[in-house]
């Protein structure tokens, strides 16, 4: 298992900092243990610092007027959460928990400033980790809004597979309800879709693991949408 100080020099926001930097980073920094399920942080809570995910994994979520959940993304070890509304001044614009058992580090946002300010690198890490995420949610948006549930399936794995670097065989990393929830439609159509893509040899199925048998089917469903 990698030491704390070695996931937050290898975190998107901190990669390739210097030593003296990152030694200055660590020290105004807390660790927090969240039990799964527990809440992180609420949407409209003041964003007062963010967080690195150092073991387990964390939904970031909405919920609507009606209770419904809707998955914006679920991070990994090494990924920060909440980091935007932290250098706007803003409200958290959504809801974090743990998805398992998590250990994450706090940044307090004052103190975070206060680098940025004598670090340009910083600001460059965390300019770039915002252009991802703004990509990352402007595709989720597109699929959710325009794109029906076989090709938001579809998207997922070949995202998955971009991550994981693999077209052969990605891991799925959330249940089959959270996994629902994330693209819009209930664990029943997921379910459904997953039988159809098995039965046009688009992938295998192996509990969490999926092997994508047909990586040019799985990028004509992502575009067309037909099954």
């Amino acid at each position: 298992m990698q030491t704390i100080p070695t996931i937050i020099s290898e975190s998107l926001l901190f990669n390739g900092l210097g030593e003296t930097h990152l030694k200055s980073i660590f020290s105004i920094a807390s660790e927090r243990t969240v039990t799964r399920g527990e809440l992180i942080f609420s949407e409209g809570d003041p964003g007062n610092g963010f967080y690195i995910i150092i073991e387990g994994r964390v939904k970031v979520f909405k919920l609507s007027m009606e209770g419904k959940e809707q998955i914006l993304h679920i991070f990994d070890p090494g990924e920060p959460i909440g980091e935007v509304p932290v250098f706007s001044g803003d409200l958290f614009p959504a809801s974090a928990s743990a998805v398992e058992k998590s250990s994450l580090l706090f940044f307090p946002r004052k103190g975070m400033i206060k680098l940025i300010n004598t670090d340009p690198d910083l600001a460059l890490n965390m300019l770039a980790v915002m252009a991802k995420r703004l990509r990352r949610f402007t595709v989720q948006i597109e699929n959710l809004a325009l794109k029906e549930v076989p090709a938001r399936l579809a998207g997922y794995f070949l995202l998955l597979a971009q991550e994981q670097e693999s077209q052969k065989q990605i891991g799925l990393k959330i249940s089959k309800g959270q996994l629902a929830a994330f693209l819009g439609t209930t664990p029943e159509t997921i379910s459904r879709m997953l039988k159809k893509m098995s039965d046009q040899d688009l992938i295998v199925v192996d509990g969490a693991r999926i092997s994508l048998t047909d990586y040019n089917g799985l990028e004509e469903l992502a575009a067309s949408g037909r099954i």
